[in-house]
């Protein structure tokens, strides 16, 4: 009977899939930590897990007055701008503005007054109303204190856009199981495989393999299978967890579902290859979570794992851009809650591959078959 190299990679395969859920490590990285900061920040509430945000001035407003300077200077509020009315709309529906603001200066019988407008949407449930309260404070502020003609403000006109798949609201879990996710899978792909592949070699595992008729290019395959299988159910239980349990927005339904998995096959098998480079330079067991630390902690850290990388300071933004995670994150959560679909989020994948040819390239020199 002919030697069979799949038969053999698939024996490989489950052996080490069966050794990946005994090990405590392995479950701790994959499941535990994970699902203790989904509980966590699942049971804090929808405060869309920021500090500030984004307002829109509408292209009529009047910027020479006291109540646009007092606005544009609160604490919170940041004034952004986008290329087209098209672009505008479309970040407002998403939630990823406050709501956009009209200042207009219109005459009247006791002297100047102004007429002050906010169009918002649901999907921003979690950002206007502070808005809301914050303009109100700076009229009433500024019609007390400022103007001593006492100028007339005129109430607010609140639009919203009435389309079902607009009208929901951008909740913290929304924010943070993409970076639990993300989390999940680099340190599945960095620590799981460095650990494994240093282990087959230290214990001279992969010598005996060598005595079989198996090829090397196998052993390496059926390892990192039982890897992408484990990691792979591990990802299925955290979204539906999520989103049954504290409503993580899957908003195309199952379509965006099998959107995030393939989104976390491509992630996991870059941070794979960091494994690989790991086991390669790593000389002693003990050497391995120095060199692995130096890969997670920073993306996980600033990868947009717990905060958007906004709320960093201007010159860390860049390094953190940079960073393989912060595109998978934010692949993840476009994906989620605004709709997009992988086309749409190509300049993430492509980053990510990009990441995937060095850190594969770098492997390939360093890594040590005894």
């Amino acid at each position: 009977m002919k030697y069979s190299q799949l038969r053999a990679m698939w024996a490989i395969t489950k052996a080490s899939l069966r050794a990946i859920s005994r090990s405590p490590s392995a479950i701790v990285f994959s499941f535990v930590f994970p699902f203790i900061f989904i509980l966590v920040f699942g049971f804090i509430g929808n405060n869309g897990g920021a500090s500030t945000f984004k307002v829109v001035f509408a292209p009529q407003t009047d910027t020479a007055n006291a109540l646009y300077q007092a606005i544009t200077s609160a604490d919170g509020v940041k004034s952004v701008s986008f290329p087209d009315a098209k672009s505008q709309q479309d970040a407002l529906e998403k939630g990823r503005i406050a709501g956009v603001v009209s200042i207009t200066k219109e005459s009247a019988a006791n002297g100047t007054a102004y007429k002050v407008w906010l169009k918002s949407t649901t999907s921003s449930n979690d950002k206007w109303p502070q808005l809301k309260a914050l303009i109100e404070n700076r009229i009433n502020k500024i019609s007390n204190q400022v103007y001593p003609n006492r100028p007339s403000y005129a109430s607010f006109d609140f639009n919203y856009n009435t389309d079902i798949r607009e009208i929901r609201q951008y909740k913290t879990i929304d924010f943070i199981l993409p970076g639990m996710l993300g989390f999940s899978l680099l340190s599945s792909g960095v620590f799981g495989v460095a650990f494994m592949f240093f282990n087959l070699r230290n214990l001279l595992v992969l010598k005996r393999f060598f005595a079989t008729p198996i090829n090397r290019s196998f052993i390496i395959m059926g390892e990192a299978l039982s890897r992408v299988i484990f990691q792979m159910i591990t990802a299925v239980v955290i979204i539906l967890a999520g989103h049954f349990f504290f409503g993580f927005t899957l908003i195309n339904g199952v379509q965006t579902f099998f959107e995030m998995l393939v989104l976390s096959f491509l992630g996991l098998l870059v941070f794979m290859g960091f494994g690989f480079i790991v086991s390669g330079l790593a000389k002693s067991d003990s050497t391995i979570p120095p060199f692995a630390n130096l890969i997670t902690m920073p993306q996980f850290l600033i990868g947009g794992t717990f905060f958007s990388i906004e709320a960093f300071p201007k010159w860390l933004q860049p390094v953190s851009r940079a960073l393989p995670l912060t595109h998978l994150n934010a692949a993840l959560r476009k994906v989620a809650f605004e709709g997009q679909n992988l086309y749409q989020v190509r300049q993430e994948i492509g980053i990510l591959m990009i990441w995937g040819i060095v850190v594969y390239f770098i492997a390939i020199k360093v890594f040590k078959w005894e």
